[in-house]
């Protein structure tokens, strides 16, 4: 059965309970002050836009883009249902928030991820897309705990 990915309400309580999710884990290997993962209300606001992946019917992801400026986009919540890792959901959901960037007309997809090894596979996915490392963007500082990381988008809409 084909993953299908498209626009969600955050506020779905399967959505709720797969950020909750998120947030655990995020919370769980991440120093405090250094959890830099949207909440509900973040996912809320005017410029995210919000990304659910389905296989079935069953949420398996959430993804989202935020943008910091017109040709500037953050990715963001990026998670994957622990019962649905290695299916490839997560490239899947990078694959359409990619797509939906340059059909926006951005030029940059930028992100932050934890150092720590619990964040290996995401970096790794990261990379095989092309991210590569960039100095802190927005409110992110240099420290041991995150790693900011970029791609330029040149075939964007003009």
């Amino acid at each position: 059965m084909a993953l299908a990915i498209t626009p969600h309400d955050p506020r779905l309580p399967e959505v709720v309970h797969l950020l909750q999710r998120h947030l655990e884990f995020a919370r769980a290997v991440t120093p405090p002050g250094h959890v830099h993962a949207l909440d509900l209300e973040g996912l809320l606001e005017p410029e995210v836009s919000f990304f659910g992946a389905r296989r079935g019917g069953v949420l398996l992801g959430i993804g989202a883009l935020k943008e910091l400026d017109a040709g500037h986009v953050e990715l963001k919540s990026m998670h994957t249902a622990a019962d649905a890792r290695g299916e490839g959901v997560g490239s899947a959901m990078l694959s359409y928030l990619m797509a939906i960037a340059t059909e926006r007309g951005y030029r940059r997809v930028s992100l932050e991820t934890g150092t720590m090894p619990a964040f290996m596979p995401a970096r790794s996915l990261y990379e095989r897309f092309g991210f590569k490392p960039c100095e802190p963007f927005g409110r992110y500082t240099v420290n041991p705990n995150s790693i900011c990381m970029t791609i330029e988008l040149p075939y964007a809409a003009s």
